[in-house]
């Protein structure tokens, strides 16, 4: 329930954000990349039906039913509803992934925030990979080891650790895993940059 609530207080949040313009701060010097192409035109096609229904259901609860609590009762979750996937979409675009001189920090909108630091990174290359499940956060079928963390059901960028590494998740604590993936809308972009701050780049001054 916690978990729950602090969902939906970080949702409609983000959306004041949004709508004020008010992005999070991030470091001097640290780079945002959007994640939100995988899955906004599904969002926008949600939203424009759902603002098409709410007065078409208007309508005919005026003509069907003769209680206006009930028929206020049905706008009101349905203008709810419609809020509730701006605030979705708000909650991807004011929470980009993040390169910085601490990490790479790797989210998806406020359920998860993940922050790996340079120093645990081996390498980053540009995959992209189609999953079978739509769930956000699940480990590789294939290799327990491996973190998929996918946006639209898919993958772009595999991210390859020196070690074993536990990550935080919504449910807890990740398993040690050597390779995380997850998707941005510009992948060269983002490994191109991060690639500057990883120890072995800065070394042969690339």
């Amino acid at each position: 329930m916690r978990r729950v609530v602090a969902y939906e207080w970080g949702m409609w949040r983000s959306l004041a954000r949004w709508t004020l313009r008010r992005p999070y701060p991030v470091a001097p010097g640290a780079a945002t990349f959007a994640y939100v192409g995988g899955v906004q035109p599904i969002l926008l096609a949600f939203l424009v039906m759902s603002a098409i229904e709410i007065p078409i259901l208007d309508v005919i609860l005026r003509h069907t039913v003769d209680s206006p609590t009930i028929r206020h009762a049905a706008i009101g979750i349905g203008v709810w509803g419609l809020l509730w996937m701006f605030g979705l979409l708000a909650s991807l675009r004011i929470h980009p992934h993040v390169v910085d001189d601490a990490g790479l920090r790797v989210r998806n909108g406020v359920s998860l925030d993940i922050t790996v630091p340079w120093a645990a990174v081996a390498g980053l290359t540009v995959r992209r990979r189609s999953l079978a499940s739509s769930r956000a956060v699940r480990y590789d079928e294939d290799d327990p080891t491996v973190l998929n963390l996918g946006v639209g059901s898919q993958t772009a960028i595999d991210l390859a650790l020196r070690e074993p590494l536990s990550v935080p998740l919504p449910s807890g604590p990740s398993r040690p895993v050597r390779e995380i993936r997850f998707y941005a809308d510009d992948p060269a972009a983002l490994v191109d940059h991060a690639r500057r701050h990883l120890p072995a780049e800065r070394g042969t001054g690339r």
